[in-house]
């Protein structure tokens, strides 16, 4: 599963899974990688480790640098998930 983050532990039982759906929004927009990158000012390896690796959340910033360029709200590159 792509982009799978489990929020660390802050002192209650529950706790989020959040998937990011860069990879997925970026291909429905028909964005490379590498023209997300380019068009975001976000190093080419960055890009790459959202979408191949579930552990790694970028900063906020870097989010809201790529929603601008995939035209959706920061908010959008988010997905909250069932807790397995």
């Amino acid at each position: 599963m792509e982009g799978l983050v489990k929020s660390p532990p802050n002192g209650t039982k529950a706790s989020i899974m959040v998937r990011l759906r860069v990879k997925e929004i970026a291909k429905q927009k028909g964005m490379s990688m590498g023209k997300l990158s380019r068009a975001s000012d976000i190093a080419y390896r960055t890009i790459q480790r959202i979408y191949n690796d579930p552990d790694y959340m970028p900063t906020i910033p870097t989010l809201e640098r790529i929603a601008r360029v995939l035209g959706v709200a920061t908010g959008d590159l988010l997905e909250d998930m069932p807790e397995p």
